[in-house]
């Protein structure tokens, strides 16, 4: 993995029809063909049907598994539970306690450190509140470092981090790390994988940048697969991270659409009114001027420092607080409706403070959606609370990390001491 950044390569969906290669790199294509459907599974998986799916021929797909077992990524289970003759196969699940990612999170608002399993558990976890509204991007890297630190050291003995990535609410230049532009933050042109191979508890991990929003979206429908027993590739809808700023990401087959460039998604910066308030990108009339969780908190009368609790105790006793939140919520349905007659899904998820705000955001959102989106009529769209839970961000940069080891898992084992 490059210590600069970048993404990593992805398998072909899990349980592809397409038979697995014919090649002299035949063994280390199927090894991550297999890890992937473990993985990746709504729910354990047995050898059998890994090599029926996949083609291969049982004692292959032993065999790999076997290999997978051995290097620690693959747990095998109790055998399964049939109702016919024969001798039932052994249910494997991926492994809990050996490799894991390293995500990180920065947040207008908050610092998140998550260390998550290949099982999609969470190995260690830390949340630091504080104020990076134009702050110094070497002080944050610096509190980043040392909360990520006190999460590593930690750690069982068995777990290995195979890496580091680092949620960012920003544009960021693909391949490099460097911060292109956080308009909340109000840093442009950061080195901030720099900064942070500077921390010592970050200087042996190779480590790469993400968008918050995709990486939460990323997060989302790995939550959605496995509470709803469909594989990832089943996954398609609109996601929107509201926080401060407002992230978005289109995810289709379970996985969000970075575009050319990888800055696709900023609903956020979606126009509501041209002459509207100007926006700490520069632009007027900005979502984020109607519906930032900063907006919403000063429409109420609320200062900055007030939490989301704080707010939804009031809304039960204030007007001005019900009057913000109805506000918001019409602002983000015209966002929506304008991104959904663009892009043809029928579930918008509404992630991050959203979550916690969705009584109250998704009765607006879906009338807008009702009487805007051309298509509604004859394909209702389906508005729901996010599933990932809170810092799913750094949830989802733990997962960005573990795809390298899941798309290559012959090169983890080849550079580990496993049998």
């Amino acid at each position: 993995m490059n210590k600069r950044g970048g993404g990593s390569s992805r398998p072909g969906p899990l349980l592809s029809p397409v038979g697995a290669a014919r090649q002299q790199s035949l063994r280390t294509h199927n090894l991550a063909l297999v890890l992937r459907a473990v993985v990746e599974a709504p729910g354990p998986l047995t050898r059998a049907r890994i090599a029926g799916a996949l083609g291969l021929t049982r004692s292959t797909a032993s065999d790999l598994v076997d290999r997978l077992i051995a290097a620690r990524l693959v747990d095998e289970l109790e055998p399964e539970l049939v109702g016919r003759a024969g001798r039932p196969g052994m249910l494997l699940a991926p492994h809990r306690g050996g490799v894991a990612g390293l995500g990180l999170e920065i947040q207008v608002d908050h610092l998140a450190v998550r260390v998550t399993a290949l099982d999609g558990s969470s190995l260690g976890e830390a949340r630091e509140a504080g104020d990076h509204r134009a702050s110094d991007p070497a002080v944050v890297a610096r509190s980043l470092g040392r909360l990520a630190a006190q999460v590593v050291t930690q750690l069982p003995a068995q777990i290995e981090l195979a890496g580091a990535c680092v949620s960012v609410p920003a544009l960021l230049r693909s391949g490099s790390g460097i911060v292109a532009l956080a308009p909340n933050l109000a840093w442009s042109g950061v080195d901030l994988v720099a900064l942070l191979c500077e921390q010592p508890g970050l200087r042996a991990l190779p480590i790469e940048l993400g968008n918050d929003a995709d990486l939460s979206a990323r997060a989302e429908a790995r939550a959605r697969a496995v509470a709803g027993g469909t594989a990832r590739e089943e996954q398609s809808f609109l996601y929107i991270a509201g926080e401060v700023g407002i992230g978005g990401a289109i995810v289709v087959d379970g996985e969000p659409a970075r575009g050319q460039h990888g800055w696709s998604g900023e609903i956020g910066h979606t126009v509501i009114d041209r002459s509207g308030p100007r926006c700490a990108c520069g632009a007027t009339g900005c979502l984020e001027q109607y519906a930032g969780l900063d907006v919403i908190r000063r429409r109420s009368g609320l200062s900055l420092e007030t939490t989301v609790d704080q707010l939804l105790d009031r809304e039960r006793r204030s007007i001005r607080v019900r009057r913000s939140l109805e506000w918001a919520s019409a602002a983000i349905g015209v966002a929506v409706a304008t991104t959904l007659n663009l892009v043809d899904v029928e579930r918008v998820v509404l992630g991050g403070v959203y979550a916690r705000l969705f009584d109250h955001l998704a009765p607006g959102i879906e009338r807008e959606v009702r009487s805007r989106v051309l298509a509604a009529r004859w394909a209702p769209v389906e508005v729901v609370a996010a599933l990932a839970g809170p810092d799913s961000a750094a949830t989802g940069a733990g997962w960005r990390v573990l795809d390298g080891v899941v798309a290559d898992p012959a090169r983890w084992i080849a550079g580990h001491s496993h049998p």
